[in-house]
């Protein structure tokens, strides 16, 4: 299907405005990653996050603002060089997706988070209340 012929499902932004996004077609599954580094990059216990495909993504205002954040050779993540907010990470192994931090949409999400990630190097504080999945490391489900 063209780009044209695909529906806008969600927006986004971050905190100060300044970057915006559009996602068309629906999210990927709902994943709460706990480790380290999401961890740092969020200040809190687990980042939310989705992959969806690269073609589905597209930022529609102040890609000028945007600054990138290279973690290891072939992990990039993406945030606002003005409040800070993360809005997506790519990875040089699978060009054709985005993981979208969920934090950062401005519509309503419909379906509920699919696993937590990484919880064999979860914060020592935290506790996972939830029934769904949870995985030592990166499964290939999710």
């Amino acid at each position: 299907m063209s780009d044209k012929g695909k529906l806008l499902m969600h927006k986004g932004s971050c905190l100060c405005g300044q970057v915006q996004y559009e996602i068309r077609e629906s999210l990927g599954p709902i994943v709460f990653c706990h480790c380290s580094i999401c961890r740092k990059s969020t200040g809190s216990a687990f980042q939310a996050v989705t992959r969806i495909p690269s073609a589905d993504f597209r930022i529609t205002q102040g890609q000028n603002v945007l600054k990138e954040f290279q973690y290891e050779p072939v992990h990039h993540r993406y945030f606002c060089g003005n409040c800070g907010s993360g809005i997506y990470a790519r990875r040089d192994s699978s060009p054709e997706i985005v993981i979208v931090r969920l934090g950062t949409l401005d519509t309503p999400v419909d379906h509920e988070i699919s696993a937590h990630i990484f919880v064999g190097s979860k914060a020592s504080w935290d506790h996972i209340a939830d029934d769904a999945p949870k995985y030592q490391e990166w499964p290939s489900t999710a």
